[in-house]
């Protein structure tokens, strides 16, 4: 059986190892729709830059919000 230590010394890792392929899959789709959709992209960026500040924000927070409530459904 193991130490506690070494349980969470494991959870901890496994923390680590979640957030590495979090950004890797981040990473993955953001370069595949620059690479399958440039224009999109290019679009979507100028909506970015010519969009308030405040819409920005709020767009923001219901993406983490939702991101967030998406992981607690997956993870329990």
């Amino acid at each position: 059986m193991c130490a506690p230590a070494t349980l969470q010394m494991r959870r901890r890792g496994r923390a680590v190892t979640d957030l590495v392929v979090a950004l890797g899959l981040l990473l993955a789709i953001e370069g595949l729709l620059l690479a399958c959709a440039p224009e999109f992209s290019r679009r979507m960026a100028a909506e970015i830059l010519a969009a308030p500040g405040e819409r920005l924000r709020l767009t923001g927070v219901v993406a983490a919000v939702v991101g967030v409530a998406i992981i607690w459904l997956c993870l329990g």
